[in-house]
């Protein structure tokens, strides 16, 4: 896979500072079961890497120290670590609000039983990717079949009460474009996708999200191949509104990887753009110290969140 870390390092993009600490980021590990092309992690089912039991337990310790209010977990795919569902309990009963980045099929995978009916017992929100709503484009990112598991998926998460008006458990939708091109508007698009998924599923969901694809990992490597990387960094960079910068999920989120180190977001986890400060700032350091008041370390990438409408974890920043 090509690199694409040294084609962002000269960048003029104005770094922003840090706010108060709302949110943790944990990366449970890399493995995933599916192998999407938009995949910024380059997350894979040939992927080892996965957090230590002593990495994992300092989670909850940081959530209470830093009274965090929510635990964003992600990976690969999240639920694929075994201490996953011992984590959301324990961040449960602190009182924290648990996110799960699902990717839907993990559902139906091999020693995942119970596991929808688990995240709805613990009212964990789920932000789960749907790239398209018909099969052919998202089996043609994500894999053949993955768009009619994503379905059944949905439907049963819908069974439980997830998206369903009154219930209190949260279902949210992911749009990735398929190449090199601004996302769709949100709003728009948000209509598309609730029309043709009910009048054709009868599946419900409460918001879309849609993301910017990062020139970073498998899809930033497959653009310098095809040739396309100066101009989806133009366009991107062309693309900038600074009206975006006070609503970036850098100011109130931190991003750990699996073993532990922080970043200020996951993009730059992926870059090896370790958090700023001395040494590698490691998890173990927020049971100490806060990071309010730091400066985000930034780089060329950065214009992705901050093109055209915005785009962060809940997708666009401004309609």
């Amino acid at each position: 896979m090509l690199a694409t870390l040294p084609l962002l390092q000269d960048s003029g993009f104005p770094a922003p500072y840090r706010g108060q600490l709302d949110i943790l980021q944990v990366n449970l590990g890399y493995r995933c079961n599916q192998s999407c092309q938009h995949c910024h992690v380059n997350a894979g089912p040939n992927r080892t890497e996965i957090m230590g039991g002593d990495v994992i337990g300092l989670v909850p310790r940081v959530l209470e120290a830093r009274r965090i209010g929510t635990l964003d977990l992600t990976g690969g795919t999240p639920e694929l670590h075994p201490g996953f569902r011992e984590l959301v309990v324990k961040a449960t009963v602190l009182g924290a609000h648990v996110i799960d980045r699902c990717n839907l099929t993990i559902l139906f995978e091999p020693g995942q039983g119970g596991l929808a009916e688990f995240l709805a017992d613990h009212r964990v929100e789920i932000v789960a990717s749907l790239p398209c709503y018909t099969s052919a484009n998202v089996d043609k990112q994500r894999g053949e079949g993955v768009f009619d598991k994503s379905i059944a998926a949905l439907k049963l998460l819908n069974a439980l009460g997830y998206g369903q008006e009154g219930s209190g458990l949260a279902l949210h939708l992911v749009y990735n474009p398929s190449g090199p091109a601004l996302p769709s508007d949100q709003v728009a698009l948000q209509a598309d996708y609730k029309r043709e998924l009910f009048e054709r599923f009868r599946i419900v969901f409460n918001r879309l999200y849609v993301m910017t694809n990062m020139p970073i990992q498998r899809f930033g490597s497959a653009l310098v191949s095809g040739g396309q990387f100066n101009d989806y960094l133009r366009l991107l960079k062309g693309s900038f509104s600074a009206a975006n910068l006070g609503n970036v999920m850098c100011r109130n989120l931190v991003s750990a990887d699996w073993q532990g180190y922080l970043y200020d977001c996951d993009f730059n986890q992926q870059l090896g753009l370790a958090l700023p400060g001395k040494g590698r700032p490691h998890l173990r350091d927020l049971l100490h110290s806060g990071l309010e008041g730091n400066i985000v370390r930034v780089a060329d990438h950065c214009y992705g969140c901050t093109a055209g409408q915005g785009s962060s974890c809940g997708g666009a920043l401004h309609g």
